[in-house]
């Protein structure tokens, strides 16, 4: 069980310390322990809590009324109020909190009612993009376990499988071609994934290498096949000076290809970067830099 500061959970959750103050004072949404200085501290239960309550607060439940609901009938309410057409924040907390609980049941309701109300590619940007940009967080800060990730992580990599098989094979000899892989330290496959089906709907020839790629692996493929745009992620906890020299040593032999790189690490790098590498923020970006190309 992870133990959390009341700056944690504002950062996790989103709500605001003096909030959770006052949600914990006046309605006993929360209990922390605290030190003998006073100093609050928080627990897994906690956080669940307050992103349940979360949900429905934003869907203009009185938190007076929230408080009276005991932790099942929170459950049920939030499966009722949500909506999948104007909602995504409350639909990614969900997510988070069924792969915290490790709760299959209410993850594949939240996700199977997004895709049949927006579809599968909108429910893949607003929703299943941004909620593993979460759980990177969550990784980060020792929240969840690997065991909770996998489970999760598999049960979207069979669907993006499923919608990546139902694609069209590329047969267009000259579709550009797009290396997509993940540096050999690196094991968090779901952004790769996202961006392998995003290039195939777009008509690309896609070389999914997955995950912990050797470089000298990527030399050798760009011997027998010429690669218009290469992309990775970040997402494992490195130094930037790492991932510099990751990113020289890419560049020494692809020169001339364009280079995307994603993920937490890539967002927090303070570095100038090769001239022909460029940070991606995400699935939308990704999206339009891929139809810039083919138009």
């Amino acid at each position: 069980m992870s133990n959390y500061s009341i700056k944690d959970l504002e950062r996790l959750t989103g709500i605001k310390a003096h909030t959770i103050r006052i949600w914990e004072k006046r309605y006993n949404i929360v209990e922390p322990d605290r030190s003998d200085s006073n100093i609050r501290s928080y627990c897994d239960r906690d956080l669940k809590k307050l992103m349940n309550v979360s949900i429905l607060n934003r869907t203009g439940l009185k938190i007076s009324t929230i408080s009276k609901l005991s932790n099942s009938q929170i459950n049920e309410k939030i499966i009722d109020v949500l909506d999948p057409e104007n909602d995504y924040q409350s639909q990614i907390e969900s997510l988070v909190v069924s792969m915290i609980e490790l709760n299959e049941v209410r993850f594949e309701h939240i996700l199977n009612q997004s895709i049949t109300k927006l579809g599968f590619e909108e429910t893949l940007f607003y929703v299943v993009y941004p909620f593993f940009e979460k759980v990177g967080m969550l990784w980060q800060t020792g929240t969840i376990c690997p065991a909770q990730e996998h489970f999760i992580s598999n049960l979207i990599r069979l669907k993006l499988s499923v919608a990546i098989d139902n694609l069209p094979m590329v047969s267009d000899p000259e579709a550009k071609r797009v290396f997509l892989f993940l540096p050999e330290w690196e094991l968090h496959e779901m952004g790769l994934l996202t961006y392998y089906y995003m290039a195939r709907k777009k008509g690309f020839k896609v070389f999914y290498l997955g995950q912990k790629v050797p470089m000298p692996d990527l030399f050798e493929l760009s011997d027998t096949v010429k690669a218009d745009l290469l992309a990775t992620f970040f997402v494992t906890g490195i130094t930037e000076n790492e991932i510099l020299n990751y990113l020289k040593g890419l560049c020494s032999h692809f020169s001339t290809q364009q280079i995307y790189i994603s993920g937490m690490q890539a967002a927090n790098l303070s570095i100038s970067l090769p001239v022909n590498v460029k940070y991606v923020q995400g699935a939308g970006e990704f999206k339009k830099l891929l139809e810039k190309m083919t138009s």
